[in-house]
C-alpha cells in the first residue's frame, strides 16, 4: 500500500485539471504554477509545497494523457514491405555549403536512395547547370 502524502487530498483536483488539458489549445494548459495557484484558490489547499505539486505533475500528466491515448491505442506489429530490384527509389535535394577550392559555396545534395537494397548515392550538384562536383566513377 502505498505511503500517504501531503499531497493526497489535492491529487484528484489535480488530475481534473490535467484531464481538462487534453481538449484544451496548447497555450491554454495548465503549467504546474497555475495548478499551484489554483490549488490553493479554488480549493483552499496550501498543504503542499510548489515542488511538490511540480513533481506530482510532471509524473501524471504524462500518465494521464497514455490513459486518454488508450482508447486510440495503435496495434504492436509490423507490415513487411517489399520491393523487388529496380522497382522503387526515393530522390530528394537539399542545401549544403562545402569548401570548394577554399571557398565557402552554397550547393545542392541530391540523394537517391534505392528501395531493394537500401543503398544510397549522394552527389553534390548545381542545379543551375546540372553539374556535378564530384567526378563519376
Amino acid at each position: 500500500m502505498p505511503r500517504a502524502t501531503v499531497l493526497d487530498p489535492a491529487k484528484g483536483w489535480i488530475d481534473a485539471m490535467l484531464r481538462e488539458d487534453l481538449t484544451a489549445p496548447r497555450k491554454q494548459k495548465h503549467t504546474a504554477r497555475r495548478i499551484y495557484q489554483r490549488l490553493a484558490q479554488d480549493h483552499g489547499f496550501d498543504q503542499a509545497s510548489y515542488s511538490t505539486v511540480c513533481d506530482y505533475v510532471l509524473v501524471r500528466r504524462p500518465q494521464i494523457e497514455a490513459e486518454a491515448r488508450e482508447g486510440h491505442r495503435h496495434l504492436d506489429g509490423m507490415v513487411p514491405q517489399v520491393h523487388l530490384p529496380g522497382e522503387e527509389a526515393e530522390a530528394d535535394f537539399a542545401d549544403v555549403w562545402v569548401r570548394l577550392a577554399g571557398e565557402v559555396v552554397k550547393c545542392h545534395l541530391f540523394t537517391l536512395r534505392l528501395s531493394y537494397s537500401g543503398k544510397a548515392v549522394h552527389r553534390p550538384v548545381d542545379r543551375t547547370i546540372g553539374v556535378s562536383y564530384v567526378s563519376a566513377r
